[in-house]
């Protein structure tokens, strides 16, 4: 199962950073995406969403005000679900992607992995 990772990040004190390593750490395949270059988990960070497809499941780490710019790719994307973390909260986006068939809800991916939910 294929997760991309929007607001990927080097930095250990992010919780993208620290998802993404759990993500593998639990046998996931992750994609992240970022603005900075550099790895995470020992996987480089996509600066271009261009070669980006076949995705499961996108979790978000970007604000709402800077989701704007992906709506179109990642409804495009079609994934099967969109994880909308604590602070990426956006309920206008959520109700696009559930009318496109995309199980879209807000959760914590560190939560779901600890109990076994991811």
């Amino acid at each position: 199962m294929r997760t991309l990772i929007m607001g990927a990040s080097t930095n250990p004190s992010r919780y993208a950073y620290l998802a993404a390593h759990r993500l593998v750490r639990a046998g996931h395949e992750i994609i992240p995406f970022g603005i900075k270059k550099g790895e995470v988990a020992g996987i480089k960070i996509l600066n271009s969403l261009e070669t980006i497809e076949d995705i499961h499941t996108v979790t978000l780490y970007l604000g709402k005000r800077n989701q704007e710019d992906y709506v179109d790719f990642i409804l495009n994307l079609k994934p099967k679900r969109v994880i909308f973390n604590p602070g990426t909260e956006n309920p206008e986006f959520m109700q696009k992607l559930n009318e496109a068939g995309v199980d879209a809800f807000e959760a914590c991916n560190l939560v779901m992995l600890g109990i076994g939910q991811f």
